[in-house]
């Protein structure tokens, strides 16, 4: 089956099937935000990305085996209202930007900074500290051995421009400087992108209009 990234609240996940990783996309909540379970196909360990919503759909979709890890890729509370519940449910480690830890009330296990690795089983996902959106917006990078990467990137980087940093220039300058260093200078067209809402992209259908971005300013 082809994955597409389109999916809606109450429907089913979509599964990106990766030589080494297996990564399930649901949306959950009134806000159409992101989780995303991650599955190491070596070991059968898995991560989650945003326990934002709905605990009995994210924990369905976790299933018997359990996750090892959540990580929160910023403080906003649309993306971390059933967090407490899976962690409850799951015992799973908990992981968040540093700068950010505080602003999530369930207690963070593991405070991450830029270039940190978060394992999955096998798999290997290297933290980016994007700062604009939230002072510690986090993005995961998965470098897949076997071809391109993908970046998991919270509500840093959607189709058509980054995060919304609430009319403040600094931020904006702030999130699009960071995203084009630590993602767009780092990372080949063919990256794909699943965001924290919404479809799914790639960097080379966002590279060109990175100068579109920063003249508007948003």
């Amino acid at each position: 089956m082809t994955y597409s990234g389109a999916v809606k609240v109450g429907g089913p996940a979509d599964v990106h099937e990766l030589p080494d990783l297996m990564i399930s996309k649901v949306a959950v909540g009134p806000m159409d935000n992101n989780a995303y379970l991650l599955r190491c196909r070596a070991t059968g360990e898995q991560l989650l990305i945003d326990a934002a919503n709905d605990a009995e759909t994210l924990l369905t979709l976790i299933g018997d085996d359990g996750i090892a890890s959540v990580v929160t890729t910023h403080q906003h509370g649309d993306h971390w209202q059933a967090l407490a519940a899976v962690v409850a449910a799951t015992g799973a480690r908990t992981y968040a930007g540093r700068a950010d830890a505080e602003g999530i009330p369930v207690p963070t296990d593991v405070p991450v900074d830029d270039g940190d690795t978060i394992r999955v089983g096998r798999v290997e996902l290297t933290a980016r500290h994007l700062v604009g959106h939230t002072p510690g917006s986090i993005a995961l990078v998965y470098d897949d051995p076997h071809g391109h990467a993908h970046v998991f990137t919270g509500d840093c980087l959607f189709p058509g421009g980054v995060g919304n940093t609430r009319n403040d220039p600094a931020a904006f300058a702030s999130l699009l400087g960071d995203v084009e260093t630590k993602i767009f200078g780092t990372l080949s067209d063919e990256t794909w992108v699943y965001p924290g809402h919404g479809s799914d992209t790639t960097l080379g259908a966002e590279r060109p209009h990175l100068g579109e971005w920063r003249a508007r300013g948003w």
